[in-house]
C-alpha cells in the first residue's frame, strides 16, 4: 500500500505513510512544520487535512475493492471538528457502500486519541475498471 501512496504526488509532499496490520489500514501524516496553515495557534492547514481525509478514503477503497485504478473523486465533504495541532495525524476510512460504479467512503482524522477526531468526511467515489 505504501508503494501506490509513493504514486500520488500530494501523499507524497503531505509525507503520507500507510500503516497496514491484518485488514486494518491507517494512514498516518507525520508533523512537519511546512504543514503549518496558522501560525498563530499553530494549526495545520485545513487542506492538508482535507486531502488527508481524500487519501485515506482512497487508500481504503483500493484496500477494499478490486479497482486497479485510483477511484475518481465525485465529491467529498469536510466536517473539520478542531484545531488540527502540530503533532502527527492518524486516519482511517470505512466503505459504507459499494455499487459496481461508485462507493460511499467515510473517513475520520485524530490526533492523539482516537475518540477525539479532529476531521471527518464522507465522499463518493467513482470506481473505474481495469
Amino acid at each position: 500500500m505504501q508503494a501506490l501512496v509513493e504514486h500520488i504526488p500530494y501523499a507524497r509532499f503531505l509525507g503520507i505513510e500507510v500503516d497496514r496490520k491484518g485488514n486494518e489500514i491507517t494512514t498516518v501524516m507525520p508533523f512537519r512544520e511546512s504543514l503549518i496553515g496558522n501560525t498563530m495557534l499553530p494549526a495545520i492547514h485545513g487542506g492538508a487535512i482535507g486531502a488527508m481525509l481524500e487519501i485515506t478514503s482512497v487508500i481504503q477503497l483500493l484496500f477494499d475493492t478490486a479497482c486497479e485504478r485510483l477511484p475518481k473523486t465525485v465529491d467529498i465533504s469536510v466536517d473539520y471538528l478542531r484545531s488540527g495541532r502540530p503533532v502527527d495525524t492518524f486516519g482511517r476510512a470505512i466503505v459504507t457502500r459499494q455499487g459496481r460504479r461508485v462507493a460511499n467512503v467515510r473517513a475520520e482524522i485524530w490526533q492523539e486519541e482516537k475518540a477525539r477526531p479532529i476531521a471527518a468526511s464522507h465522499g463518493h467515489f467513482l470506481l473505474t475498471p481495469a
